[in-house]
Formats: C-alpha cells, sequence, structure tokens
C-alpha cells in the first residue's frame, strides 16, 4: 500500500538510530557535574534534549500504529470485516507522519522558539482595518486549533471596524518554525461591507513574524536611540483596562548591519505595571530587529539584488479572493484552494507545509 512506501522514504529523512544516539549523547553531558555552570548552555541543551526525546516518542506512536494495521490486514486476509477500522488506523497513520515530517524540517536556529505577529494594515482606512481584523482572527483561531497559547501584547481599535495595528505572542513547539512562513503582505480582494455602492475593493495588511529572543541572543542596541512614549492601556474590542498610562511604546530608529535605515516600533500594554510593560516592549523591539537583521543575511545568501528586509506593500505573498470568484493562493508555492471561509477560519496548515517544503527542497539543492 501507499502509506508502506510513503513510511520507508520517512524512515530515512526522520534518521531514528541518530537520534537515539543523540539522545544519549546530551543525557551525558546532562549529567557533567559542570553542566549548570552556563545556565544558558544548560537550559539549551536540555531543551534540545527534550525535542529530540519528542521525537523518537512520536516516531515510537507510529511505529505502533504500522503493527496495528498490519494486525487488521491480517484480520481482512482471514475475511473478517474491519475495512472501517483499517481505513481509520491508515489515516491516522498518514495524518500523524505528515506532521513529524513537516516538524522534521523545522531545523533552524530559531525554529523552536515562540512567535511574535505583529498585524499593520495598509492604505484604505476601515477596508484595511477590517481586514487586519480579519487576518488576527485566522491567526488565533489556527493558533487554538494546534494547541498554541496567545497572549495579546498590543491591540487599536480601528475609528470605525478593524484594528490599526495589534502585536500577539504564540507559544509552543516550534511556533516561530510554523509562522515564519506567514510573513509577508496579505492582500485582499472582494466586495466591501463599507461601500453603500457594492464595489470590489483591495485591501492590504502586512503581518511580521519575529522569534522571541531570550538570553543566549544577544541583540546590542544604543538606549539612547530608544524613545519612550506611554499611553493609557486598552484591550482588543476598546475595552479600557487601565486609566494610567501603564502602555508603552519603544520606538527605534538607526541603521542595520547593511547600512539601511530602520525604524522599529514595540508595544506593550499587557502587564499592569509600565515597568513590566517596558521590560516585554524592550524584548519585542530586540526580537523585531533581530529577525530584520535575519532577513538580511538570508537575503545576501540567496544573491537577492534587494537586501532590504523590511516588507514593502508590493512584496504580496497570499492574495485572498472572496469576489467575483472564491480563492486563496499562495505567490511563493502557487498552492491554492477555493476554501475561503476554511481558510479564513484557522486552517491554513496547507498553506505552511507547502512553503515549508519548498524552503526546504531549496536548502538541498544549494
Amino acid at each position: 500500500m501507499n502509506y508502506l512506501s510513503v513510511w520507508m522514504r520517512s524512515g530515512g529523512i526522520f534518521d531514528y538510530g541518530q537520534r537515539k544516539v543523540r539522545i544519549i549523547e546530551l543525557q551525558e553531558q546532562t549529567q557533567d557535574p559542570n553542566f549548570w555552570d552556563d545556565p544558558d548552555e544548560a537550559r539549551r541543551i536540555m531543551k534540545k534534549l527534550d525535542h529530540e526525546k519528542t521525537m523518537v516518542a512520536q516516531w515510537d506512536e507510529l511505529d505502533e500504529l504500522r503493527e496495528s494495521i498490519k494486525v487488521y490486514q491480517q484480520f481482512m486476509d482471514e475475511g473478517e470485516d474491519v475495512e472501517g477500522e483499517l481505513k481509520k488506523e491508515i489515516d491516522s497513520l498518514e495524518h500523524k507522519l505528515e506532521a513529524l515530517e513537516l516538524k522534521n524540517m523545522l531545523r533552524g536556529e530559531d525554529d523552536h522558539r515562540d512567535a511574535i505577529l505583529t498585524f499593520n494594515p495598509g492604505a484604505g482606512g476601515t477596508e484595511s482595518q477590517d481586514w487586519a481584523e480579519m487576518l488576527y482572527r485566522m491567526y488565533t483561531r489556527w493558533a487554538k486549533k494546534n494547541d498554541f497559547q496567545i497572549s495579546v501584547i498590543e491591540y487599536q481599535q480601528g475609528d470605525v471596524a478593524g484594528l490599526k495595528s495589534a502585536t500577539v505572542e504564540v507559544s509552543g513547539e516550534f511556533a516561530y518554525g510554523y509562522l515564519k512562513a506567514e510573513s509577508g503582505v496579505h492582500r485582499l480582494v472582494r466586495i466591501s461591507p463599507f461601500d453603500s455602492n457594492s464595489r470590489r475593493h483591495t485591501s492590504f495588511c502586512s503581518v511580521f513574524v519575529s522569534p522571541v529572543i531570550d538570553d543566549t541572543i544577544e541583540v546590542d542596541i544604543n538606549e539612547g536611540d530608544v524613545e519612550l512614549q506611554r499611553f493609557h492601556s486598552s484591550g482588543a474590542g476598546g475595552q479600557n483596562v487601565n486609566k494610567v498610562e501603564t502602555g508603552v511604546r519603544l520606538i527605534w530608529e538607526g541603521k542595520l548591519s547593511d547600512g539601511s535605515e530602520e525604524r522599529v516600533v514595540a508595544e506593550c500594554q499587557q502587564e499592569r505595571s509600565q515597568l513590566q510593560n517596558r521590560e516585554k516592549a524592550m524584548v519585542l523591539l530586540k526580537s523585531k530587529i533581530y529577525e530584520l537583521e535575519k532577513q538580511i543575511k538570508e537575503h545576501e545568501k540567496q544573491k537577492l539584488e534587494d537586501s532590504k528586509s523590511k516588507i514593502e506593500w508590493g512584496s504580496q505573498i497570499r492574495s485572498y479572493v472572496f469576489h467575483p470568484y472564491n480563492m486563496v493562493k499562495d505567490h511563493r508555492t502557487d498552492y491554492e484552494t477555493s476554501d475561503v471561509d476554511g481558510v479564513m477560519d484557522g486552517d491554513i496548515d496547507e498553506f505552511i507545509n507547502e512553503y515549508l517544503l519548498s524552503i526546504s527542497a531549496t536548502e538541498k539543492t544549494e
């Protein structure tokens, strides 16, 4: 059967034996009496050990499913009516195998980290602000479906509808590894619900994705170049959660490593105290700058003519068409679907999968 050939191919890609050896090597490192002398390095090793153990355990689970399928096939050969049970086990195996293969591709140095998503609607006022909120909802739904935790760090409601800007943190294993596929400009074409003449409108929203950095990564910025602004905190939907100026906005203007001038803004109104919000905003600011520097390195590696990493409105990664037909198309991979409702409800795994497969194939040919 087809799933068996897939299983054999994946076994080589997964390299089960090498992972088992790696676990033993990492465990030996943790037994060193001086292991915790460098706490940051120790935590990195422990996280790597946990990851390898999780991957091996998931492969073992798939192996058990494979054995179960073989048993059901024997029952069928003997005339038992177990076709329904067999199909269920095969479907389960294929689904879990696909998920594990995808996770196996997430080998970037930051893929294991949590992610920060920043939403910025383009020109167009209410139209674009409403589109930004639709994307905000789409990613929130996706995160919940995939058991990620969502924390709203900053949210500014639109004047009429939608949002002016928003920042959320998505926490969980490989959050950044998956969501890095979503960084870019998203384009919407639809009949506007805000146009009394029911005309077709095109709206844009940029989604900027960066990994949440920790003490193992150093981002040196001159704090004298950072402007501090304070504002009243308010939650999504406009609820006033604090009467004093606990919200913090940090603005950094400076040069990146390629010499380009950049303005980076980070806001936080998540915590109750201004000090906590300032500390969180500084982490967000450094995380965004770190991501911009990563993009410069990637652009240089790919020998792109434009080494600027900021998102331009022309760099559309995906189009969402609601009229005159239904289609969502990724311009990087050419993957498309007519299930617009499903996509807007958070069913974007296929888009993420196709993107990760494409960059994995590119890396192999280099």
